[in-house]
């Protein structure tokens, strides 16, 4: 089946490059559906007003600049938020946490080239974090280096056998290099984990899906989920597999779901 790397490198975007923890709040994305990415605050925006303020007072504090950024991104704001960790970087250049969640900012704003190399800094051979390998990784996968991209996953499965988040990338790979099968079977690897987020099912389904299997796919997304939210799934699934090579600008309208890990 002919289709567009769009619908592939929006999943990787969702999913991979927010797998790597760096602070102590947990931040994640995934690939379907339609949610905040924020650590489910209530209101985003009021987020955003309330660390504003505080980082306004206070803008050579990390963790609030992490906090400030992250709020920036559930409202959309991915500019703002690479400006905010670009300068605390600046003022703390060696903070592993900063540079991870500033890699991160980099490539939710689709500086994946520049979000590798810093993610490359947020860590060192000695001392690897496997949630940073999966993540560059990921900014691999956008940059159309699948191949080294893979290197990072193994190297990240070296660490974390088995993690969910890293196999549902891996996953995600293939599918963007076009092995559909290949794909299909990691993600089911990565949905058959015990603490597999419902995301990588939703990525799991997505593959099924462009393999023309949509009932499959369907049943896929809809499995334990409330009634409302497993028919908003189905559609939005549907909407993805009809507009298969303008899925990108409908990934777009929607902010990332939670699925495995972030900054």
């Amino acid at each position: 089946m002919k289709f567009g790397a769009s619908i592939a490198s929006s999943a990787v975007l969702a999913l991979g490059l927010c797998s790597c923890q760096t602070a102590g709040d947990l931040d994640v994305t995934g690939s379907l559906g339609d949610k905040t990415e924020t650590n489910r605050a209530a209101d985003p925006r009021r987020e955003v007003d309330a660390y504003r303020e505080r980082f306004r007072a206070n803008p050579k504090d990390p963790d609030l600049a992490l906090r400030y950024a992250r709020a920036l991104r559930a409202t959309g704001q991915k500019a703002q938020a690479v400006a905010v960790l670009e300068q605390a970087t600046i003022n703390h250049p060696d903070n592993k946490a900063l540079l991870g969640g500033y890699g991160r900012a980099l490539a939710d704003n689709g500086n994946f080239q520049q979000a590798f190399d810093v993610l490359s800094r947020a860590h060192s051979p000695e001392d690897p974090d496997w949630r940073i390998l999966s993540a560059q990784g990921s900014a691999l996968d956008q940059l159309g280096r699948h191949d080294e991209a893979r290197q990072y996953y193994s190297s990240a499965l070296k660490i974390a056998p088995d993690d969910p988040s890293v196999l549902s990338n891996l996953g995600l790979s293939y599918m963007l290099s076009r092995d559909l099968p290949k794909a299909e079977e990691t993600l089911r690897r990565a949905n058959s984990q015990k603490d597999a987020d419902p995301r990588v099912r939703e990525n799991l389904a997505l593959v099924v899906g462009l393999q023309g299997r949509l009932t499959e796919a369907e049943n896929i997304v809809k499995a334990d989920r409330p009634p409302e939210e497993a028919e908003a799934n189905v559609a939005y699934l549907r909407r993805l597999l009809s507009g298969k090579e303008n899925a990108h600008a409908e990934m777009a309208k929607k902010p990332p779901v939670a699925a495995a890990h972030a900054d």
